[in-house]
């Protein structure tokens, strides 16, 4: 049995974590943490009476309490780093759901697992299907390297540009070739961002926040008389936890952490 904590219990996505974990044959949850809802038993957040985890407000004090092998993050950008590092100084593996790092603190979360040799994940995205249409952009743009991404999410969310569509125009970078530069040099925004954000190569990425959103992305490209649009959503978060279970699985099996799911669901 994995024994797993969830930092970021309280909010959607760490019920769903949580619940999906609590009703894993292989997984026992032992833990919670959130600044939100300390001292409430997560089984009442995920419809299963009181199942003897409680929510603690300090991560130390939760790990220290519970000794997980494992704590999956469903927090904020503002707090993710933080949280990450101090699940590995406790010889935590983590597995990170938690957008909003930039490539620095990626980078430092990868070295700091690799001198602990404690594998983990970080997922921009837990959704087979996303994975999917990024693997999908990557081939395209091979053929059509004119492209921009258009991410849409509700309105509670903190970071732009999404976590999905930055791993997605990095694959398609990879593909095509940072040297290759779209769009008009002499190109004038009347209004400042209108144009989005401009990601290596000219890639433009816009994001859209709106209520009854989930997580949507359309991947356009562009060709000589043509288009071809890939998109991918997610209509509700359960459409996460298959990933975020395979995520867990993968990562008690590493000895640093890796960045993207699909790194090891196709290679």
């Amino acid at each position: 049995m994995i024994r797993v904590m969830v930092t970021g219990a309280y909010g959607r996505m760490g019920r769903e974590a949580s619940k999906a974990i609590w009703n894993a044959e292989d997984m026992e949850l032992v833990g919670a943490a959130d600044k939100m809802g300390a001292g409430l038993d997560v089984g009442a957040l995920i419809g299963a009476g009181n199942i003897g985890v409680v929510i603690e407000k300090d991560i130390r004090e939760a790990v220290n309490k519970t000794r997980p092998d494992l704590a999956v993050d469903f927090t904020g950008p503002q707090a993710v780093y933080q949280n990450t590092m101090t699940h590995l100084d406790c010889g935590v593996r983590p597995v990170v759901g938690t957008t909003g790092l930039d490539p620095e603190q990626i980078e430092e979360i990868i070295r700091r697992s690799e001198d602990l040799r404690l594998g983990g994940l970080i997922a921009p995205n837990f959704a087979i299907g996303a994975l999917l249409m990024i693997k999908f952009a990557a081939e395209a743009a091979r053929y059509l390297p004119h492209v921009e991404i258009i991410e849409l999410h509700h309105d509670q969310k903190q970071d732009a540009p999404s976590g999905t569509a930055i791993k997605t125009a990095e694959a398609v970078i990879e593909q095509r070739g940072d040297e290759f530069r779209q769009g008009l040099a002499t190109e004038i925004e009347k209004l400042p961002g209108a144009r989005g954000g401009e990601f290596a190569g000219g890639i433009r990425i816009h994001s859209v926040r709106l209520p009854g959103l989930v997580a949507h992305q359309e991947v356009i490209f562009g060709g000589l008389g043509q288009i071809l649009t890939i998109r991918h959503d997610s209509i509700a978060r359960e459409s996460f936890m298959p990933g975020v279970l395979l995520g867990i699985r993968k990562a008690m099996r590493l000895e640093r952490v890796v960045y993207g799911l699909d790194k090891l669901l196709f290679e």
